[in-house]
């Protein structure tokens, strides 16, 4: 499999370190509030990456972290009037119900930052004697960025752009030295209340990008293989885990950084400071599932921003790409349909990612898995997915034919992650031998074939259905 890296800003071939087990460490969400679509879409296509990686025959070790400890965890859990846990354990729970409905795999690992506080405090101890690190009069401790000369090579900065606080890590209102130097404890205050842990410099808390550093190495090591998370994590926040992790172990962090593009909507960035954004519980409410979601958030290149057009000209909110992923998944839940009653078998749920078929052996669906393998291509391997099954001629396949095809269609759904709607949500309980002739019906018009899908239609009269079409699509119906 080959990724763009943004560091050498080129496309690598990634390989395991150790030959073994693939290694990957990804920015989990800051469990204070609702995750709204935005950032799912990068956890969403993280978790295509691993599904692909798997099921090339790549081992992996999936590490994901949540934050629950912050500025905005302290502050909204104490207007809350929780405490810091109870709080954070509450969107904790409601982000994995999140992402069961959005069908994510769950990390092999999911450390907590306040469960590793004692790693973060080690970290610094040994930052400030290596000359890194130095503490202010208050007790805080900040990185000096002019001890580390490959400060910004991630981000592109010239040193210039660091002078006078031009970085943007000047949020931080310490006593520091230099403007551009970022905090690694942060002191005890009074708005903190009881969110304080003692250490060599006093009570107070861990900074939140050393957070990453002393998590991702505690499980992954000093040097792993991937780093991923939102393009917006690249400066600052990248920037200084790498600073802080090599000037403290004197190896290279990680061997490639996987970046993912923004959700627009209506053209903006969704975020919740603009109140622009979009949760699955609002999109449940409107009647749309998580495989809809899913589908709509992969449906661009991870390095491209993807606008989720939420509203008419009107200004009445619609959602056009929903409705299209609702259709599209009919469509590849009828064809699967197809497939397993010509082979006359059932998919077993239980396979999961156990099944490895590869692009080579993937019948007419291997350019689609190919497609993923090169640059997690998700719209490449969509469109070729759709192209295969146009392709397919599903009267003249033998069982065994279409058992072959049906491995590389489901090789390719499980590396993206779609849960396809059962027959019965899609035609009304339509019998799978009903269902089957109904497909091929409507591959014959599309090919034109106007005997073939007459002769078809009537076989479906005469088991008591109806064919309704419709520009795009059709649908069965009781006669």
């Amino acid at each position: 499999m080959k990724l763009f890296d943004t560091l050498t800003r080129k496309p690598l071939e990634l390989k395991p370190r150790d030959g073994d087990t693939f290694r990957f460490y990804c920015c989990g969400p800051t469990v204070y509030g609702l995750a709204h679509i935005g950032n799912f879409r990068t956890f969403v296509l993280q978790d295509v990456f691993r599904r692909t990686l798997e099921l090339s025959g790549q081992k992996c070790l999936h590490v994901r972290n949540l934050t629950d400890l912050d500025d905005k965890t302290i502050r909204d859990s104490q207007a809350n009037g929780k405490t810091l846990k109870e709080f954070t354990d509450q969107h904790r729970d409601k982000f994995h119900e999140d992402c069961e409905e959005l069908n994510l795999l769950k990390p092999h690992v999911e450390p907590s930052a306040v469960e590793h506080i004692p790693h973060q405090i080690a970290m610094i101890e040994d930052l400030i004697s290596k000359g890194h690190a130095y503490s202010a009069e208050d007790g805080s401790v900040y990185f000096k960025i002019s001890s580390f000369d490959g400060y910004g090579k991630l981000s592109h900065l010239d040193k210039r752009e660091l002078r006078s606080g031009a970085s943007g890590v000047t949020d931080d209102e310490y006593d520091k030295e230099s403007a551009s130097d970022f905090v690694l404890w942060k002191a005890r205050r009074d708005d903190d209340g009881e969110n304080f842990w003692e250490s060599p410099w006093g009570q107070g808390r861990p900074g939140w990008h050393l957070e990453c550093s002393a998590m991702s190495r505690e499980y992954l090591g000093e040097t792993f293989d991937l780093h991923s998370g939102g393009v917006d994590l690249i400066f600052p926040h990248h920037e200084n885990e790498i600073a802080q992790s090599e000037a403290c172990t004197g190896c290279t962090m990680a061997d490639h950084w996987f970046h993912l593009t923004h959700l627009l909507v209506d053209g903006g960035k969704m975020s919740k400071s603009a109140n622009n954004f979009y949760t699955i519980d609002q999109l449940a409410k409107a009647g749309f599932s998580g495989a809809e979601v899913r589908y709509v958030l992969i449906a661009a290149n991870y390095r491209q921003p993807l606008n989720f057009v939420a509203k008419d000209k009107s200004g009445n909110e619609t959602f056009p790409s929903l409705s299209g992923a609702k259709q599209a998944l009919e469509k590849l839940a009828k064809f699967e349909a197809a497939l397993l009653t010509i082979q006359q078998g059932t998919f077993d749920e239980s396979i999961g990612l156990v099944r490895f078929v590869g692009a080579e052996k993937a019948g007419s669906f291997g350019k689609a898995f190919s497609a993923l393998l090169n640059d997690l291509n998700t719209p490449e391997a969509l469109g070729q997915v759709f192209t295969a099954m146009k392709s397919i001629d599903l009267d003249s396949l033998s069982p065994e034919e279409a058992k072959t095809e049906w491995l590389g269609f489901r090789q390719v759904i499980d590396s993206i992650g779609l849960r396809l709607p059962e027959i019965a949500e899609v035609d009304g309980n339509v019998p799978a031998d009903v269902a089957a002739l109904a497909e091929k019906r409507w591959q014959a018009k599309q090919d034109k074939d106007w005997a073939a899908s007459d002769a078809l239609r009537d076989e479906v009269a005469a088991l008591g259905w109806v064919i309704k079409d419709t520009a795009d699509s059709y649908e069965v119906v009781p006669k």
